[in-house]
Order: structure tokens, then sequence, then C-alpha cells
């Protein structure tokens, strides 16, 4: 049943929002209200999300944010309650070809061990045996063709044996329908085009149809308009939370390329790559900051691939999986994900406003994280724990914690 008031309105029903949702739910009978714009699940990053779950983070509580998903996604029938779910968790494993020496991998391994990941690290000879199909040359591969390639194995590979990838939208789909079992009122279609506040205190949502929406709590959980939700607000945040246009290649697997072939970070190629669920075809991204672009506009961008991405990215594909046949013509699409410039850490719990509160900017992180991020928003909501909740603090994450210094700004950090 709709409602014209609710504990806690969520804007935003993609992964993320529908998680915490979820999670508020699954411990607590306050009342919910879930608000997506699109008219289906899965219309914004949730559904471009190559969802893959990886653990390997340079910071540790993101190793344990990922972990703790990571036991979620294992359990993924336990923890929705669903006897037969529509998302599938497919443990192939990650592996990593980052370029480094051994000392370096086996320190990469040692910590992701401390944490409790099943990582191991292996040499090239190992690798080979491992997954015959992936070629251990580390050597950087010139993708304009001008620099003759002349391969030479690494010394050391990471492996996560414990993770792989996931059912994006199954995932979404799974999360919706047992949040809905335990009372939550999603609403699709319905657009938030304002959110009251008064006197320095949020106090609910006006629709579209001029509608409104009272509620305690207000989420903006919007991925890439976020920063509209937050304006209507009245929040001004020192954060640069930036829409930004991401590409996928899709390429065939035929039969003769020898598996198996796992979640692959390829730093000599800038690219990252795993097979489909039907084992039929690979999608491959990039893993290089150059290679996300800034869009001004969510609702108005290019949804196909470059012909340039692809045929430059293809190239490093080919020489990662040198037994994949030069036939065929790959496709591609562009979907959105919001990048937080200052660490690509997302902005997560109560802001400056009262009773208006975040869980934005999540820098291609976002679906590996979700059911974490609502375990944190769940607890902090409610006061309660429940199974597979995680023990990270949602304070890491705070909306105004300082910048954490990183190397590097990437997908990968």
């Amino acid at each position: 049943m709709s409602r014209d008031t609710a504990a806690i309105v969520i804007i935003g029903g993609g992964i993320m929002g529908m998680s915490i949702a979820y999670q508020i739910a699954r411990r607590s009978d306050m009342s919910v209200v879930v608000l997506e714009k699109g008219i289906g699940l899965g219309e914004g990053s949730t559904g471009g999300s190559s969802a893959i779950t990886r653990q390997r983070y340079s910071q540790v509580e993101s190793i344990r944010v990922a972990r703790d998903g990571n036991v979620v996604w294992r359990n993924w029938s336990e923890y929705t309650g669903l006897a037969e779910p529509a998302g599938r968790f497919h443990n192939i494993g990650v592996l990593w070809m980052m370029d480094q020496d051994a000392d370096d991998v086996a320190k990469d391994r040692d910590r992701l061990v401390q944490e409790g990941v099943d990582a191991v690290m292996v040499d090239a000879a190992e690798l080979s045996r491992l997954y015959p199909g992936v070629s251990a040359c580390m050597v950087p591969f010139d993708l304009t063709g001008e620099i003759a390639h002349e391969c030479a194995d690494g010394d050391a590979f990471l492996i996560e044996r414990d993770t792989g990838f996931f059912d994006a939208t199954g995932a979404l789909l799974d999360v919706a329908t047992a949040a809905k079992g335990r009372g939550v009122d999603v609403r699709m279609g319905t657009e938030v085009v304002g959110v009251t506040v008064n006197a320095g205190r949020a106090g609910g949502v006006t629709l579209a149809d001029g509608s409104t929406i009272g509620a305690g709590l207000v989420i903006n959980a919007a991925g890439p308009w976020c920063n509209r939700i937050n304006t209507m607000a009245g929040l001004e945040l020192p954060w640069s939370l930036v829409p930004t246009r991401v590409q996928v290649i899709y390429r065939d697997l035929p039969p003769e390329v020898p598996r198996p072939i796992p979640v692959v970070g390829d730093a000599a190629g800038g690219i990252y790559f795993r097979p489909e669920a039907g084992d039929g075809q690979i999608i491959l991204g990039s893993i290089l900051e150059e290679d996300e672009l800034e869009t001004a506009d969510p609702d108005n961008f290019n949804t196909a691939a470059d012909r340039s991405f692809i045929d430059l990215k293809i190239h490093a594909l080919h020489h990662r999986l040198p037994a994949l046949p030069h036939v065929g013509v790959p496709g591609g699409m562009a979907s959105l994900y919001t990048v937080n410039r200052q660490d690509v850490l997302p902005i997560v719990g109560p802001t400056a406003i009262d009773g208006f509160a975040v869980a934005n900017g999540f820098s291609g992180h976002g679906f590996k994280e979700s059911q974490m991020i609502g375990s944190m928003m769940a607890q902090w909501i409610t006061g309660e724990r429940a199974d597979f909740d995680t023990d990270v603090p949602m304070e890491f994450f705070a909306v105004d914690r300082d910048p954490i210094e990183l190397d590097a700004h990437t997908v990968l950090a």
C-alpha cells in the first residue's frame, strides 16, 4: 500500500537504495518507502555494473567491507530468504596481473590473508597451469601498434580464490523482492522533484505529480543523480561527486579459447575482463582513470561504447588471451557511476541537514559494497544488529571526514 507518510524515504531504487531498505526492514518494523524514477529495476548504475566482487583494495576498511559483502554473495539465498533467487554468485576467482615484483605481491597476499581473504601468490608456470588460456606476459602493450611487442612473463601474480562476480540485475531483483516481502513500499516511475527542509531539518519529499511524502528521515541513494537531490535539500558538500561515463565491451568467447578464465585485472593492458555467466562472452572494461569520462547530464549521455575505445581495448584483450580468434565484431555499451574525485571513496551517513542522509560517490565500488553499506546504515538507523552485518564503522565513510590520501585515484584504489 502506498503511503503519504513514512518513517524513512529512500530516493533511488538501484542496488544501494534497495539494499538499505532491505537491511532496515529485516531488523525493524519501520515504514520504508523507496522512490525510483525509472520504470524498471536496474536502469541506472546497477544495470551497467560488471558486478565483480573482488576484495583487493588499498585501504584495510575497504577490504573488510568487500570481504563481509562477499560472505553475503556466497550465501545469497540465506541472506535474502529466497528459496530460488534470480541472482547467482560465480566463484571463478580474481587474478591480479599488476606488474609487481614478488615481494610486493607477497605483501598484497599477506594483508588480504590477514583479513580473512583466500588469497595466494603464483608464478608464471603455476598461472599457466591454472589458466592455460591466459598469457603471463607483463610487458606493457602498445595499443597504437607503433612499437613491436616482445613478450616476457611476469614474476608473480595474486589470485583471490574465494570470489568472482554476481549477476547484477538478478541481485537487484532479489533484494527488491526480499524488501517488499518485509513490507517495504517500492514505487517505480516516481520522480522526486523537491526535498522539504524547514529550520535545518528535512521533513519529506515532493514528487513530480505534485504529491508529497512526509518522512522522519530522507536518504539520498540516487547514484549519478545524487547532486540533483542534494541541491534540492540545500546541502553543500566539500566533495566533488561526478557522474562519470564508463564503457564496457562484449566479445564472443568461442570454445577454442582454453578455460577456465577468471576475472582478470591487467595492468599491462590497462583493462579488466571476465566471462559472462553463460561462458560464451567476455565483458571487457578499462582500469585507467583517463577512460572515465565526466558527464554533465546523467539523463543525456551516449549509451553506446565509442568505436575508438573498442578498437584499442580489444587489442589488449587479444594480448592477454592469445587463443582468442580475430573474428567477429565486438559491441559495447556505456553506463554511469559517480566518482568522488577527492579520494574515490563514498560518503555515507548523516549530513549537516538533520533528517537527511546520503549514500553517494561509490566510484565503481557500489555493487560489491551495497549490502554492507545497507548494514551500516541500518545499524545506525535502528540501533539493531542482524546476521551478515559488518563491523566496519560507518564513520570511515562519513560526510565530514577528511579525504584519504591515495597513490592513485582509479577504480582499483
